[in-house]
């Protein structure tokens, strides 16, 4: 997620990529490459987050239709593995059959961010262009069909089996925050010392604020972001 997700981490730095070269990927993969086993996706999608939450979350696997619920949760949180098409529509890796992002949202999160996953992958699965795809977002928000993020939306990415782009490749291990369209120093972000990273989303219209943590969702820890 990423950009979105995904997806979110390094998107404006992907899409001023893009704008010098071509892309790798300069259209859709066949839907198989895009695709996992059931078994291998559920467990992906738990290592988003620690134990303690994924055992109890609800897991979404995609579908040749888009996701479906294949475990039932009891504690609000939903955990799944983006695609790449959650990206920004200029992003070079926006059809990187390789980009899994193991992701796990809050009760919030998955009221009124998860939807926009959806509605993209199940346009990008029916055949739309990217075009179309982010025309369809940009009109169902425009309808009040897809949501604003809700207060105290958020998500885990903590997977140290993610791979966020061809770039970005395992990053670091992270949570992320959606808000309403946001100044970024209203949360202290993107200043030196500080450690909130801001993406704008604009075809999602809302700001996201990463933060990097110390450890992976198994406990190890993570390289210190200077040396990786």
């Amino acid at each position: 997620m990423m950009k979105t997700t995904l997806l979110i981490v390094l998107g404006a730095a992907s899409q001023a990529w893009a704008q010098g070269k071509d892309s790798p990927y300069p259209r859709m993969a066949p839907v198989s490459q895009y695709m996992m086993t059931q078994d291998a996706e559920v467990a992906l999608a738990r290592s988003a987050a620690p134990e303690s939450l994924s055992r109890d979350a609800e897991v979404m696997v995609l579908a040749q239709h888009g996701y479906k619920t294949v475990v039932k949760g009891k504690n609000g949180f939903v955990c799944m593995v983006e695609r790449s098409w959650t990206a920004g529509i200029d992003d070079p890796d926006f059809w990187n059959p390789k980009l899994r992002g193991p992701i796990c949202f809050n009760p919030a999160a998955a009221r009124s961010y998860l939807p926009q996953t959806i509605r993209k992958t199940q346009s990008i699965l029916a055949g739309k262009t990217k075009a179309q795809m982010s025309a369809d977002i940009s009109a169902a928000l425009d309808k009040k069909e897809l949501p604003s993020p809700e207060p105290g939306a958020m998500c885990y990415m903590l997977s140290k089996q993610q791979y966020l782009g061809d770039s970005g490749k395992h990053w670091h291990p992270h949570l992320m925050f959606f808000v309403p369209l946001t100044d970024p120093i209203a949360w202290g972000a993107d200043v030196a010392g500080s450690p909130v990273i801001s993406n704008k989303d604009v075809q999602g219209r809302m700001t996201v604020f990463m933060v990097p943590v110390g450890h992976w969702s198994d406990g190890t820890a993570d390289m210190p972001m200077e040396e990786k």
